[in-house]
C-alpha cells in the first residue's frame, strides 16, 4: 500500500451508507479505503490492526455508537481524526456538538440516499474533508513499514511526499512583519472562519477573559440547522453570552453572535445601539453566510474601529474584504499556517496584504485579549 495514499475507515451501521461513502473515497485519486465495520466495537477492533489516517463516523449505531467510540477513543489515546456523518434533525445538531466536544474534527449533513441530488455536493464536501484532514495526519504520522531488526544500524528510509492539501500554495506566503499600526477606539470584533473552526473556535472562547471589552460577530461555514446548537454549546465553555444571531438582536459587549447557517450577517449602527440584520441574499465567495459580507459591512459602519479576524478555512471568503477593514484603518489579523487546518482563506489575505500580524491557535485568545483591551481605549 502506497504510503502517499489517505487511508479511510468508514463506521456506519447501514451498508446502503458505506457503500454510498465508500464509492467516494475509492472514486478518489490518493485515497485508499482500508476497512469498514457497522459500529464503533468492531472499528475499535479494526484500529488494532489497520494503518488509518481517518475514520467517518455514523452517530447512531447498535451496540456501540458514535458517542461512545469516541469516549472510548479519547480513553485509548486514538489520535486518527475523525469526521462525523449527521442528520440534520435537531436532535442530530446536539449529537454532533457533543460528538466535537469529545475531539471530533468536523462533520458533514448525512447524504439521504443513493438517488439523492446532494450526493454530489457530500461528495465534494467529504473529499474536502479528508484531503484536510486526513492528509494533516499522513505528514505529521509518516507511515514506516516494520522490517526485521538488520545487523548494522538502520538507516531512517525517506519520507514519501504527502497528500496535497488544498488549496495548493503556488508561491511561500511573505509574512507581515507584525508591526502593528496605530489603533484605538475598538468598538466591534468579527470574525471569519471555515474548516477546522468548530474546535478552533471552541478553544480561543473557552479563553477569552470574562470583561473581554468588545462585542464579538463570527461567520463559520456551518448548513442550517445547526448554529444554534454550535452557539449554545460553545455558551456552556465560554465566560461570554453566545447565541445564534436574529433579525434585531443588539451587538453589544459581553455577547457573541453566531451567523445563522444558510443566512447572511450584517450590522446597522445606530446612535444609540447596533443592530443585527439577516437576508438570505445570493452567496458572496460560494457560500452563505459569508464572511465577505460580514467584513464589508461592518468595514462601512465601523471604519477603523475594528477587530477582524480570518480563521482556518478552504477557499477565499472575506479574503479580500478584510482588505476593506484594513484600508479603513482597522486591526486585522491572521490564524497561522501550522495550526490551519486549512491555510486558505488566511493565506489569501496575507498574500493580499491584508493582515497586521499573524497568530497561532494558542495564542489567539490571549492575542484578542491584550489587543481588545489595549486598543479599544481613545488615543
Amino acid at each position: 500500500m502506497s504510503s502517499t495514499t489517505i487511508n479511510v475507515l468508514i463506521v456506519d451501521d447501514s451498508a446502503l451508507m458505506r457503500n454510498l461513502i465508500g464509492r467516494i473515497v475509492e472514486s478518489e485519486p490518493g485515497f485508499t479505503l482500508v476497512g469498514k465495520a457497522m459500529n464503533g466495537a468492531f472499528a475499535l477492533k479494526k484500529l488494532e490492526t489497520l494503518e488509518v489516517d481517518i475514520i467517518i463516523l455514523d452517530l447512531e449505531m447498535p451496540e456501540m455508537n458514535g458517542i461512545e467510540f469516541l469516549k472510548q477513543r479519547k480513553e485509548r489515546k486514538i489520535e486518527v481524526p475523525v469526521i462525523i456523518l449527521s442528520s440534520i434533525a435537531r436532535r442530530g445538531a446536539e449529537i454532533t456538538m457533543e460528538a466535537l466536544s469529545l475531539g471530533a474534527s468536523d462533520f458533514i449533513k448525512k447524504p439521504s440516499g443513493s438517488v439523492s441530488e446532494d450526493i454530489h455536493v457530500i461528495g465534494e464536501q467529504l473529499v474536502s474533508l479528508i484531503k484536510a484532514y486526513g492528509g494533516r495526519r499522513k505528514v505529521s504520522t509518516p507511515s514506516v513499514v516494520p522490517a526485521p531488526a538488520p545487523i548494522a544500524p538502520p538507516v531512517a528510509p525517506p519520507v514519501s511526499p504527502p497528500v496535497s492539501l488544498p488549496p495548493v500554495a503556488t508561491k511561500p506566503v511573505t509574512l507581515p512583519s507584525g508591526t502593528l499600526r496605530p489603533h484605538s477606539g475598538l468598538q466591534i470584533c468579527v470574525i471569519g472562519i471555515s474548516t477546522g473552526g468548530p474546535n478552533a473556535l471552541r478553544q480561543v472562547f473557552g479563553a477569552l477573559d470574562a470583561d473581554f471589552p468588545l462585542p464579538i460577530l463570527v461567520v463559520q461555514h456551518m448548513p442550517a440547522g445547526f448554529t444554534a446548537e454550535f452557539a449554545r454549546s460553545l455558551d456552556k465553555n465560554c465566560p461570554l453570552e453566545v447565541k445564534e444571531a436574529e433579525e434585531g438582536d443588539l451587538v453589544k459587549k459581553g455577547r457573541i453572535l453566531i451567523a445563522p447557517g444558510d443566512w447572511h450577517i450584517e450590522v446597522e449602527k445606530k446612535s444609540l445601539a447596533t443592530l443585527v440584520h439577516l437576508n438570505q441574499n445570493d452567496q458572496c465567495n460560494g457560500h452563505r453566510p459569508s464572511a465577505g459580507v460580514l467584513y464589508k459591512s461592518v468595514a462601512k459602519q465601523f471604519g477603523s474601529s475594528i477587530l477582524a479576524v480570518i480563521m482556518t478555512g478552504m477557499g477565499r471568503d472575506g479574503a479580500a474584504e478584510i482588505g476593506e477593514i484594513y484600508r479603513a484603518g482597522g486591526l486585522t489579523l491572521a490564524q497561522d499556517e501550522a495550526s490551519s487546518v486549512v491555510f486558505g482563506m488566511p493565506r489569501v489575505a496575507i498574500e493580499m496584504g491584508h493582515v497586521e500580524k499573524v497568530v497561532s491557535l494558542n495564542d489567539m485568545a490571549g492575542t484578542l485579549n491584550k489587543l481588545a483591551k489595549e486598543y479599544s481605549r481613545p488615543s
